[in-house]
């Protein structure tokens, strides 16, 4: 029984809390404790422990990282995290600082120190931050856009491919 309950304890931080911890990180020394408590925390997934940290990078590679030759399993790493961060989009593909996750969320460095922390910011937010609470409520979408977006025409970025993620893969059901 108490592996259930770390299990769900460990769940349960990847949602509100650690969303919470991430969003005043830069303000907050309480809110910067509380991040690293939550992402060295302990939990066990079907049989095999790991750390938050390490579930949270594998969600993120599975997500996000499809097309990197990651074996299966991996975890997403700073090269990852940063080469696939600017290709996720909240409702439309484009520069709207509104719309292009990265930028709402002010990434503007993606590096060996914060990779893990923006992985963090979109599961949890996917799972309990405002972007799950639009995409449940207001049918927005959190989409995966093609490779280098930064290189793309306007045509071509309004042409491109879009992979809309869906919040079931997390545990939950959006609208």
């Amino acid at each position: 029984m108490e592996k259930n309950m770390e299990k769900d304890e460990g769940q349960m931080t990847i949602g509100h809390k650690l969303y919470e911890a991430i969003s005043a990180f830069d303000t907050s020394k309480e809110a910067r404790e509380e991040y690293y408590r939550i992402m060295d925390m302990e939990i066990e997934v079907r049989g095999r422990k790991q750390t938050v940290r390490e579930q949270i990078l594998r969600v993120y590679a599975m997500l996000f990282c499809d097309d990197m030759n990651l074996e299966a399993g991996s975890l997403a790493g700073p090269d990852e995290v940063e080469e696939t961060a600017d290709r996720l989009y909240i409702g439309t593909a484009g520069f709207d600082p509104e719309h292009w996750y990265r930028m709402k969320y002010h990434f503007p460095l993606i590096d060996d120190d914060n990779y893990d922390r923006f992985a963090a910011l979109v599961i949890s937010d996917l799972k309990a931050g405002p972007l799950h609470t639009s995409v449940a409520e207001q049918g927005d979408m959190l989409l995966v856009g093609e490779k280098n977006p930064l290189l793309l025409s306007e045509e071509e970025r309004q042409n491109q491919k879009l992979l809309a993620v869906d919040l079931g893969v997390l545990g939950r059901k959006g609208k």
